[in-house]
């Protein structure tokens, strides 16, 4: 199983995970996630650092069949 980029209209394999939260409306535990290739994980952690959300990206860990991290 291979996740997508959460880019618009992107749908090639992502790298990474982009951690993100609206301090305005999510608390401090609460992080949202998206998923981005090579191509886009710029955009997105630009995109929402713009916005002043606090943003962290990290490398995806391959998934198992089973569906856990390997």
């Amino acid at each position: 199983m291979t996740a997508e980029c959460s880019r618009a209209g992107c749908r090639d394999a992502s790298a990474w995970v982009v951690a993100w939260r609206n301090p305005r409306i999510h608390t401090a535990d609460r992080r949202k996630l998206w998923s981005a290739c090579d191509a886009h994980v710029d955009f997105l952690r630009d995109y929402l650092a713009a916005r002043d959300f606090p943003v962290e990206v990290s490398p995806l860990a391959p998934v198992s069949e089973e569906g856990s991290p390997r």
